[in-house]
């Protein structure tokens, strides 16, 4: 993947810790359109990008849910410059059904002169070109609850009426101290920013190996939206976060109990079918010039333990409930093999 021949983003200010800015459009796609946006298949286009962890969350959903059928995808590619997110997988580097080069049009046909930053994912209402949300915790959460005359025949209940109490409690906990934890260490502008970020980082790491020694799933004995948000950052920890966000008291592959973990949800279909490493890699090694100044995406590390036997099936449950696994995912959407994991010895 080339370089773009914009200007490169900023994501260290020194000598302050990384704050996130969470203000995102916060229209919603609901049942009753409320907001002006009723749910309706083949109106809407969910524009990711398989690099981005936030993204990668509704790849997932999307998939064992089942809603390929109802909203359409478009993809961008693994680096972005300082202005926006791009399409340079389709030819001619433009969206074929939004028919735009820069996902920043489609902010800017819903908000003029958009002030804030070009994110993914964000859903696009193809009637118009024009983002309806790129609000990805409330997402994906609303293709679970807004979207279930679309859901597949067998869809697992990823947020279930009795849990969400626990699921909400602990997707808070896990976006601040692990999701965010590791940009708060990776653009930390000052040394006592990093010390601090790494220590609240890895305190939580450390209850979550606790939590998962003894239990399969996050909460109940099914897969919920909960290890969705979850796995999307342990995929990325050791090709990225372990070196180029110096999140590096522990490889993955060191907490046993939250390695065999994530290694049981990506070998789950709808999981590690989504991952791309090769672009997990591209992005933040080539887009973060300020903490990475080469470009150089670094070869390893090695992927092919994410294959191996995990045994969490000793510990109970079953992934989908009375749920089916998803079907393959479509041809046009299959991560190429030289992306993923390596099958060959």
């Amino acid at each position: 993947m080339g370089e773009k021949d914009q200007k490169q983003g900023v994501y260290v200010t020194t000598g302050e810790e990384f704050v996130r800015d969470t203000r995102y459009i916060s229209t919603r796609i609901t049942r009753d359109g409320a907001d002006g946006y009723p749910v309706e298949a083949n109106r809407y286009r969910l524009v990711a990008a398989r690099a981005c962890p936030w993204a990668n969350r509704t790849l997932v959903v999307r998939r064992l849910l089942g809603l390929e059928d109802a909203i359409s995808l478009g993809l961008c590619g693994p680096t972005h410059d300082a202005d926006s997110w791009t399409f340079d997988l389709d030819p001619g580097g433009v969206d074929p059904v939004l028919g735009i080069p820069r996902l920043k049009d489609a902010y800017n046909k819903r908000i003029p002169d958009y002030p804030k930053g070009i994110t993914v994912p964000a859903i696009v209402d193809t009637r118009d070109g024009a983002v309806v949300t790129n609000d990805y915790a409330q997402i994906t959460l609303d293709f679970s609850t807004e979207w279930t005359d679309f859901h597949r025949d067998g869809a697992p209940d990823l947020y279930p009426a009795e849990l969400r109490d626990q699921i909400d409690e602990i997707n808070a906990t896990v976006f601040s101290e692990v999701n965010n934890g590791v940009y708060r260490c990776g653009f930390a502008g000052s040394q006592a920013a990093y010390d601090k970020a790494y220590d609240r980082l890895f305190t939580q790491l450390d209850v979550l190996e606790e939590r998962l020694s003894t239990q399969r799933y996050l909460v109940g004995t099914t897969i919920t939206e909960a290890d969705v948000r979850l796995f999307t950052t342990l995929a990325r920890f050791d090709p990225v976060y372990h070196g180029h966000f110096k999140c590096n008291r522990s490889l993955l592959a060191q907490m046993p109990a939250l390695w065999a973990y994530a290694r049981d949800l990506f070998q789950t279909p709808g999981f590690g079918d989504t991952v791309d490493f090769t672009q997990i890699k591209q992005h933040y090694y080539i887009v973060h010039r300020d903490i990475n100044p080469t470009g150089i995406v670094p070869k390893g590390p090695d992927l092919r333990g994410w294959l191996t036997a995990h045994h969490r099936e000793q510990l109970g449950g079953r992934p989908f409930g009375d749920g089916t696994p998803p079907p393959p995912p479509r041809p046009d959407e299959v991560v190429p093999t030289t992306n993923g994991v390596p099958t060959h010895a």
